[in-house]
């Protein structure tokens, strides 16, 4: 029985230094966030047992969980890469034919061929409309538009676009040559009640689930969704020298394990040489 508990050991000790190494892996990933590996003991008993003379039989993962704490925002000057200070989670639109939404910290956008503001996966950046005073008209992801950088102001293709601005509250503003300015829209955002239960889908992006519960959409600046800081970028939350104690540690849980079964097995081995 001993070789299973430590053996349980080792597996759950590999585990951990996987969890672990993929943090440390992705300290220069954009939007990235760590995640930490929780264990249970295992025991068992029958009913008529007395468990004062039974000994537990290992360990199991129970989960890896996810840690959302707010990243390092780091300055890039660039209008389009997007910081967020909060809780919330930018709303992306995937390739067609399935175009399936997905959330991200990410920030780093950029613009493709058609003009579309899209990020590191050629996703689409969401709006919500706004009216004229810059207030959202609607939250519903359905009325939600992609968010495309106009060339040359509506109806009058001779002036072309000279700037283009994001607000704290995610109010896109187009400036013209001749000295206008349009609302686009605001950025979609998205909170979850259970952020612990997105499902991650690489890149820094997740994906909604039964756990996280349906996500509420609205604009920066409302409730949890924190404030959107243009010309800044989110760096990874791993603090590398938490790490590498983590990584020291479950080092020694594994040689330790390692050296329970080489002890049970030089137990065993006398054992059997018993004449």
């Amino acid at each position: 029985m001993s070789f299973y508990t430590s053996l349980s050991g080792l597996k759950a000790a590999q585990t951990d230094l996987s969890t672990i190494s993929n943090n440390i892996a992705n300290v220069g990933s954009i939007g990235f966030k760590k995640s930490r590996a929780e264990f249970g003991d295992l025991f068992a008993a029958a009913p008529t047992q007395t468990t004062k003379t039974i000994a537990g039989q290992g360990t199991h993962l129970n989960l890896i969980k996810q840690n959302f704490t707010q990243g390092t925002l780091e300055g890039t000057d660039k209008t389009l890469d997007l910081g967020i200070s909060g809780e919330g989670f930018f709303v992306v639109e995937g390739f067609p034919p399935r175009k399936e939404i997905s959330y991200t910290r990410n920030g780093s956008f950029g613009i493709d061929a058609n003009r579309n503001v899209v990020d590191t996966t050629g996703s689409k950046l969401k709006l919500l409309p706004v009216d004229a005073n810059g207030d959202v008209t609607s939250t519903s992801l359905s009325s939600a538009t992609d968010f495309v950088l106009p060339a040359n102001k509506p109806g009058d293709p001779t002036v072309a676009l000279s700037n283009i601005s994001v607000g704290l509250d995610g109010l896109v503003t187009a400036s013209y040559a001749d000295g206008s300015s349009e609302k686009l829209g605001k950025i979609a955002m998205a909170s979850f009640t259970n952020v612990e239960g997105l499902r991650p889908i690489g890149d820094a992006h997740w994906q909604s689930t039964g756990d996280s519960g349906q996500p509420a959409i609205n604009a920066a600046t409302n409730g949890a969704m924190g404030q959107i800081r243009s010309g800044t970028i989110e760096r990874a939350n791993v603090d590398v020298t938490e790490e590498l104690v983590s990584l020291i540690a479950a080092q020694r849980n594994f040689q330790a394990n390692a050296k329970a079964i080489e002890t049970a097995k030089a137990m065993t081995q006398t054992i059997f040489n018993i004449n």
